[in-house]
């Protein structure tokens, strides 16, 4: 099914379009790293980011300075060039600007979300819409009527979020992007579209020329920036290869396209909901950690996931082409993938013990809730208290009733946990460190931020300067 059909050859203008893009984004890459002293940094904290030192976040300022330049070139040397890319342009821009404030200084999950629902508002409104949903088979259509917007917005604001998902890992979300992008170019081509083409291919070049400084060990990160840019222009082009408002197969080729990073998003919304975590709260399960406690190099979980990744963008492509069964024959792949990966990457141990690794979740759930009782009390008790020491106190036996039990400093782990305003708070337990112990400590982290806003030192508690951390780090 996936061969059964032609594939073009990129044009010799297509080509030096792809290279050109590489070198531009290269070098404001290396520029950036040069230039960049003290801002949009990403430190280290020894469990989900294990990097050894602080790296920098603003990836995604290269890459999008390179697009709006191969914008530029593409203007002025393709004949007919639509005039609706300008609202792709303004949306585009306005999603990068909001990843890369986050890059600078953290806004918070509700404010972004917000933006992005914003960006996609706009788009929808400036003519960017699915109206019909026809199926890949091409047999016959559905009218959203008034879910048109709401299916627009949830596309535009999905993959974004999607991609950043997923961007965990040296390298993985960069190169899925660029395997995607060129997927993109394949359909602009069936679609006849020479402008997505060329797009497709300039956001393809960038990101081969930043994923030089991706691949691991990362020397700069994509950052939300980078990120959303990346998930925003993917979900924004497929969408404007639609013609007249129909969903034909160029969503559909990009779902499949997705499949992992969907599946990876998939299994978080599914664990996340069990244990009563917030979804947007980040953890060290998502697939290519898996990967790497099943024995898996970085490098090899990375081509692992690069593989799957290029022949699901495969079947996206023959599925557009093929029609009939292929749709069918394309959803029943991706059910089974994610069942395969289910099993196989240890988010279920047993199928006949299913149920009972449910009800284990939702006994840490319980244990999660118990430790935010005593979290929500310390967060009350550091405004109403008179003196550190008390509290200092009450943090302690907080601590003792959620399970953290101190012990010899020598054979003590010790977890540290990101305050605000540049402060880290290091706690000593005994025991091995797990993510649900993690996820404990998390909840008594506002009323001990509060505290130290209050006294800035807490009697009993090792809160230091998380510079002093980063500048003891070893070299990478």
């Amino acid at each position: 099914m996936i061969l059964a059909f032609y594939i073009p050859l990129p044009s010799a203008k297509l080509m030096l379009v792809f290279l050109a893009a590489l070198c531009l984004c290269a070098a404001l890459t290396r520029l950036v790293l040069s230039r960049q002293k003290g801002i949009g940094f990403d430190a280290p904290d020894g469990h989900r980011k294990s990097h050894e030192k602080v790296i920098s976040r603003l990836g995604g300022l290269p890459i999008f300075i390179t697009l709006l330049a191969g914008l530029a070139f593409a203007m002025v040397n393709l004949e007919n060039f639509p005039s609706d890319w300008w609202p792709l342009l303004l949306c585009n821009t306005l999603v990068f600007v909001l990843g890369f404030l986050d890059d600078l200084k953290p806004l918070g999950a509700k404010w972004k979300l917000l933006g992005q629902i914003g960006a996609a508002a706009i788009l929808y409104a400036l003519g960017e819409s699915i109206d019909i949903i026809s199926s890949p088979t091409g047999h016959g259509s559905i009218s959203l009527g008034w879910m048109a917007p709401v299916v627009t917005i949830l596309w535009l604001v999905a993959i974004p979020n999607i991609i950043n998902l997923i961007d965990g890992m040296d390298g993985l979300a960069s190169g899925f992007g660029l395997f995607l992008c060129v997927t993109l170019a394949f359909v602009g081509h069936f679609s006849g579209r020479a402008d997505v083409v060329m797009m497709s291919a300039v956001m393809a070049g960038a990101l081969a020329g930043f994923l030089m400084f991706n691949f691991p060990p990362a020397k700069i990160f994509l950052g939300d920036g980078g990120a959303y840019l990346i998930g925003f222009f993917i979900a924004s082009v497929s969408l404007s290869t639609s013609q007249k408002g129909y969903v034909v197969g160029a969503l559909f080729v990009m779902i499949v396209a997705l499949g992992i990073p969907i599946l990876d998003t998939l299994f978080a919304i599914l664990r996340r909901a069990v244990r009563g975590v917030p979804l947007f709260r980040a953890d060290a399960e998502h697939i290519h950690h898996r990967l790497i406690l099943l024995g898996y190099s970085k490098g090899q979980a990375l081509a692992v996931m690069y593989s799957v990744c290029v022949l699901l963008s495969l079947a996206g492509i023959s599925v557009l082409l093929s029609r009939g069964l292929g749709p069918v024959i394309g959803a029943s792949a991706l059910v089974l993938m994610a069942l395969v990966a289910a099993r196989y990457l240890g988010y279920v141990r047993s199928w006949t013990t299913l149920r009972q690794q449910f009800n284990e979740a939702l006994r840490q759930r319980r244990e999660l809730e118990f430790a935010s009782a005593y979290g929500h009390v310390l967060e009350l008790e550091a405004d109403r208290m008179e003196n550190s020491t008390d509290f200092s106190q009450l943090l302690e036996m907080s601590l003792t009733r959620i399970g953290f039990i101190n012990g010899p400093e020598e054979s003590a782990s010790v977890l540290r946990m990101t305050l605000d305003e540049g402060w880290t708070w290091e706690v000593n337990h005994c025991g091995k460190t797990t993510d649900l112990r993690r996820r404990r400590l998390e909840t008594l982290l506002p009323g001990v931020n509060r505290a130290r806003q209050r006294w800035t030192v807490l009697p009993g508690q090792k809160i230091i300067r998380t510079a002093d951390i980063n500048s003891a780090a070893p070299e990478a």
